[in-house]
């Protein structure tokens, strides 16, 4: 996939995890590197799990499985110690 799809769907998949999430916001850049690790995380555990492969173009598909892992991210990141429960 080229960087700028990664950036994109970065951009979306981080934003759309931080609405459902709610909270203090990470920003732009913030949700476009929640959105790409999520993206990451998400497409290892879907390979994992379901076989095929779920980082590959722009499309729903690539979008939600970025999604569900920015969500999972952004769950684990919260629940590190030291961090305030907002």
């Amino acid at each position: 996939m080229s960087c700028i799809a990664w950036l994109l769907v970065g951009l979306v998949a981080g934003w759309l995890a931080g609405m459902v999430m709610k909270g203090g916001g990470y920003g732009v850049i913030g949700d476009i590197i929640v959105g790409i690790l999520g993206a990451m995380l998400g497409g290892f555990l879907a390979t994992a799990f379901f076989g095929g492969d779920f980082t590959t173009g722009f499309n729903l598909t690539t979008i939600f499985v970025a999604f569900i892992g920015a969500i999972l991210l952004i769950a684990i990141l919260r629940a590190l110690p030291g961090r305030s429960a907002v």
